[in-house]
């Protein structure tokens, strides 16, 4: 699947891109935001809309207000001061004139194209709320008075550090206040095989007996093994040992540019060895898989090649926020147009791995808001530390993802072979997805903005009988985690 790339016209591509440490090109939200602009009539509708709204706002008569649990605007001053409460109003009026362009958009146009100028538009808004400025944010102007400022000067010092160690993104979590081992991932266990692909770790049981066949959890190549394994109380793995359920996860190597022909079937390869190991570790015939994500993906080419050999070495399937169809719309469709796949192919060739930087910074900016002007906020300007909190301290721990894998992953998401039957070879057997009987277990999640649950639901249809689906109140890692009992976690599921 290697591909010529025209030096001159890559340069031009990535006019459209992130620079390299994730951070979206100035020129590629322009180019996306040129997209809304050119949408004449909507345009032109919103703009009257907007002009009308602004007048409202200035004579104190427009009825805008902030959507429930928007934290920007949670002070009590945008609600009373008439200056910055008409401030918020002009905001977010025209924040609405963008998003009905765009609505007619992704009506009129192609869902990809709309997606980008969706992505693009939304980082530039995001960046524009007057929150983002101490003349603009009530709050930081009050903890500068009762500082005395100091809250600038520890803001100026996080910005620096910043700068020096996470390339000038705001730090989501305070560094090494977790660390694995001590705070993290401490559920007892050990390595009982290693090769240069991967560790098979298995956990110790807490329970006096256990039962016969073993659980084996593949997670995604990109990131590190323990966010199944977060601080005690919200560890998946040690929810699975507290069952009485034998329990054993693949921990993947961070490769590194020597690694750059690693590809799917390697990966996969190293999960049917890891299943062998698990048979003969506990003396059962068979094992139950869990995929995570990506995990999903590739313990997929593990179960297509064992079902054309009538192999039962796996009794039952889980995918938890796993995408196998790639043709429904969604948000990570942003980043589907041909040029720049073309260069985020010809990027990681060349570097030999995608970094985790890289990775996590694009995601991060499909939320940013959230994911970026919270922490700037709280980390510049209010001059606090950035929070103590596992998932982000593990967020923060990436891994590489090596060319080969990168580019496979790319092909998959561009052109969606795997629905259709022997457009993809994986461990030399056509992908027939059908032919998976295997009992599966499915859950996707209603805030998870990198696969979106309609899309996780569809593989209760492209895979064999006897499936269930469960659909969480949660985002993309945050529904993996929540331990049964937390009272702001819910559940959605149909035994029929």
């Amino acid at each position: 699947m290697s591909q010529t790339h025209d030096p001159s016209r890559v340069a031009q591509d990535a006019v459209a891109a992130t620079d390299p440490i994730g951070i979206p090109s100035l020129g590629g939200l322009l180019t996306a935001a040129s997209d809304t602009l050119l949408q004449g009539r909507s345009v032109a509708r919103a703009s009257v809309g907007l002009a009308v709204g602004l007048s409202r706002v200035a004579l104190g008569l427009s009825e805008v207000a902030p959507t429930r649990g928007d934290w920007r605007f949670k002070d009590p001053t945008w609600a009373t001061n008439p200056l910055y409460k008409r401030m918020a109003q002009s905001y977010l009026a025209a924040c609405d004139a963008v998003e009905q362009v765009l609505d007619d958009m992704q009506a009129a146009n192609d869902p990809h194209r709309a997606y980008r100028a969706r992505f693009a538009m939304g980082i530039l808004t995001s960046a524009a709320a007057p929150t983002n400025t101490l003349w603009g944010n009530p709050a930081a102007i009050k903890k500068t008075f009762e500082t005395g400022g100091a809250n600038l000067i520890r803001g100026l010092r996080n910005f620096v550090d910043d700068l020096r160690r996470n390339g000038g993104m705001p730090s989501m979590a305070k560094s090494g206040a977790l660390r694995v081992g001590e705070d993290m991932a401490v559920t007892p266990g050990q390595v009982v095989e290693r090769d240069e692909y991967a560790e098979v770790l298995q956990y110790a049981p807490s329970t006096q007996t256990v039962r016969e066949r073993a659980v084996l959890v593949v997670p995604p190549p990109i990131g590190r093994f323990y966010f199944l394994d977060l601080r005690p109380g919200r560890s998946f793995v040690e929810y699975l040992v507290s069952r009485g359920l034998q329990t054993f996860l693949l921990s993947w190597r961070n490769p590194e540019p020597e690694q750059a022909d690693w590809g799917i079937d390697t990966y996969a390869a190293r999960i049917s060895t890891a299943i062998d190991a698990v048979r003969e570790i506990t003396s059962c015939d068979d094992v139950n898989l869990i995929g995570f994500c990506a995990g999903g993906i590739l313990q997929t080419a593990v179960l297509n090649r064992d079902a054309a050999r009538g192999d039962e070495r796996v009794a039952s399937a889980s995918y938890a926020v796993t995408l196998l169809d790639f043709g429904l719309p969604a948000p990570i469709g942003a980043f589907a147009s041909p040029r720049l796949l073309s260069l985020a192919r010809w990027n990681s060739s060349r570097q030999g791995v995608i970094g985790a930087r890289a990775m996590s910074g694009v995601f991060t900016w499909m939320r940013p808001n959230d994911l970026v002007w919270n922490y700037w906020v709280n980390n510049y300007l209010m001059g606090e530390d950035p929070p103590v909190f596992d998932i982000l301290s593990w967020n923060a721990d990436g891994t590489n993802l090596p060319a080969a894998l990168h580019r496979q992953f790319l092909n998959i998401f561009e052109h969606n072979p795997l629905p259709t039957p022997g457009a993809l070879e994986s461990l030399g057997t056509p992908v027939d997805l059908s032919t998976i009987t295997v009992p599966h277990y499915v859950v996707g999640a209603i805030a998870d903005h990198l696969t979106p649950w309609k899309g996780t639901y569809r593989t209760t249809q492209l895979l064999g009988v006897d499936s269930t689906f469960v659909l969480s109140n949660a985002g993309h890692i945050a529904s993996l985690v929540n331990p049964p009992g937390n009272p702001k976690a819910r559940l959605f599921h149909r035994p029929d």
